[in-house]
């Protein structure tokens, strides 16, 4: 075969027809399935025949699934299959237009294949390396001809996962990058641009998320399966970081990491020891069968019980009696959970600074009840009923009889402790004291108070009547029975504990914050905009909204304290706020209860 001229070569953007693909594991096999249902003609290689099978059957698998569900007719099924064929020996890329190399994460081995293929392919093929860990520059330096050299990330699995990332090197070609990015949307794929990092977007932001997780685990400051459920339920993530790590494999994360590390010098990329000390167990996660959780057998999504599973029932302490609750303020998330515990049969007493302020509460609690009437979700009667419940009061002396007294009032120490003096004096002789702080240390608060055995955290989340979870912050005064109490009220309410120690953030914040932070470095550094990195994180992370979006719901304020709280109590660098996020604070640029934040908004 003639090679084609230079002004329709591959790389001035001429479309790519045939692809190779080097290395069919899962991630290859996918790319190649992708690539051949898509029309393109597919040359799968891999040295080892029995993956070359396995690719096969696989997309043979897949297609007839595809035919079943109407996605693919017979004859496109048919036409799938024939366009993919598989070889041992990388001279069967001597043809391609295209060559995706999606080998072990190895420099050694990837380097061995860029070199061999130099020597096969056309000068004007383009080379594209599934790295997600390694330095594309690297590799490309030692091609022969390093402007034809770029990173194609896809996610898996490929088929599902729609985003890709297209990363340039200083010596990339514009006119290479155009034409793989016009094949990935060729795809159905959503190509975004990036330079040359380790981890790049997507996996640079979710890698350091994963790391804090592992060694918060690590620390025996919560459980896994507590772990878990916060960020899915806290933050609406498809999986939580410990099972995500299973998946991704112990060892795969632990090689991103240390590329990361290498390059940043960050400490909150340094990999967790516990990551480590599971990749030389042979404990990698649902590949092996077994990683931070034990699975039925290698390569199976079916979690079985081991001796760290929670056994049932298992908690010998009993609760105290709550009939009575006392809710603290009147802002959006007193009213909330007001209205939680009145719709669980609790009566409660709403108290404000000012009786103005308490039945302006109630009032919204009506509205949220007549809402959810409307959306059919409970009957007016039951809506009414619920309403009944509370009673405003402009005064916290009407905590007097209550069984819980629960604050929900600005996050400032200062006046969380003298409320809580306050409520020592009020509230009778057994009532739990609880604080509904999102980052200040709850036994600063119990220490305000002369039973601070009494105090716990019980962190809800916003809008408290549809979040699931609580944070169940126990400090190291609280009383089992006190602890018994709240996990079982949680269960009372429809809610899901999870149980945490009493440090900055708890679980939630404490991962979320850092991974929004290290975002607005990313645009501060002009690595990429803010566009590329909320669709990366939605389409590659499965998080419902992109780390930009979520600061400017949450405020730019907020968020600020948030981080300030866990850098001081953690004094690692990484954690301190990025400069762009104080600047905007100080601006008054503080999201979309300002019109502006990262972006602008409508005024209402």
């Amino acid at each position: 075969m003639d090679a084609p001229s230079a002004s329709s070569s591959s790389t001035s953007g001429a479309p790519l027809h045939t692809v190779a693909v080097v290395g069919l594991g899962t991630m290859g096999a996918g790319i190649a399935e992708v690539l051949a249902v898509a029309g393109r003609e597919v040359i799968g290689i891999d040295i080892s025949e029995r993956a070359a099978a396995h690719a096969v059957g696989a997309l043979e698998a897949s297609t007839a699934r595809a035919v079943r569900r109407e996605r693919l007719t017979e004859s496109e099924r048919a036409d799938a299959l024939a366009r993919f064929r598989t070889f041992t020996d990388l001279q069967a890329a001597a043809d391609a237009d295209l060559v995706i190399e999606v080998a072990p994460e190895s420099y050694e081995i990837k380097q061995q294949i860029f070199r061999a293929l130099d020597g096969i392919v056309r000068p004007d093929a383009i080379l594209a390396t599934g790295t997600n860990a390694l330095s594309v520059t690297r590799l490309a330096a030692e091609s022969a001809r390093p402007e034809r050299v770029l990173g194609l990330h896809f996610f898996n699995p490929a088929p599902a996962m729609k985003l890709v990332e297209v990363v340039s090197s200083v010596l990339t070609a514009p006119a290479a990058v155009a034409t793989v990015t016009e094949l990935a949307t060729a795809l159905g794929k959503e190509p975004v641009a990036v330079g040359d990092r380790p981890g790049f977007v997507a996996d640079g932001l979710l890698f350091g998320y994963l790391n804090q997780a592992a060694a918060m685990y690590e620390a025996k400051y919560a459980s896994r399966e507590d772990i878990d459920a916060a960020m899915r339920l806290g933050c609406g993530l498809p999986m939580g970081p410990l099972a995500l790590l299973d998946l991704i494999g112990v060892d795969t994360a632990r090689t991103v990491l240390d590329a990361m590390y290498a390059e940043s010098r960050d400490r909150l990329h340094a990999p967790a020891p516990i990551l480590k000390q599971l990749s030389e167990a042979g404990l990698t996660g649902r590949k092996a069968g077994r990683g931070f959780y034990t699975y039925a057998e290698p390569d199976s999504a079916e979690v079985v019980r081991d001796a760290l599973t929670p056994v049932e029932g298992a908690r010998q302490v009993r609760g105290r009696e709550v009939r009575a609750v006392g809710v603290a303020g009147s802002g959006t998330m007193a009213s909330g959970i007001a209205e939680v515990f009145a719709k669980a049969g609790y009566d409660v007493v709403l108290a404000a600074r000012s009786e103005e302020k308490a039945v302006t509460a109630k009032t919204r609690i009506a509205k949220s009840l007549s809402r959810s009437v409307d959306k059919g979700r409970m009957s007016a009667e039951s809506a009414a009923k619920t309403l009944d419940r509370i009673t405003p009061s402009g005064s916290y002396e009407a905590f007097a009889d209550v069984d819980l007294a629960l604050e929900a009032v600005a996050e400032d120490l200062e006046v969380k402790r003298q409320l809580f003096a306050t409520l020592d004096k009020i509230c009778k002789p057994g009532a739990v004291l609880a604080t509904t702080t999102s980052s200040l240390p709850v036994v600063a608060c119990a220490r305000a108070t002369s039973r601070p055995g009494d105090v716990i955290g019980l962190h809800f989340f916003n809008p408290a009547p549809a979040m699931k979870l609580v944070e169940v912050v126990r400090t190291v005064l609280t009383t089992d029975e006190v602890h018994a109490t709240a996990r079982e009220l949680c269960a009372t309410i429809k809610k899901h504990p999870v149980d945490c120690g009493d440090r900055a953030g708890f679980i939630v914040n404490a991962l979320l914050f850092p991974y929004l932070n290290n975002a607005i470095k990313m645009v501060q550094e002009h690595y990429a905009s803010l566009d590329d990195i909320d669709a990366a994180m939605k389409l590659g992370g499965g998080y419902p909204m992109g780390p930009f979006e979520l600061l400017d719901v949450v405020g730019l304020d907020v968020s600020l304290a948030i981080e300030k709280v866990l850098h001081r109590e953690f004094r690692e660098p990484g954690l301190a706020p990025a400069p762009l996020l104080e600047h905007l604070v100080a601006a008054g640029c503080l999201g979309r209860k300002t019109g502006r934040g990262f972006r602008e908004y409508a005024r209402r």
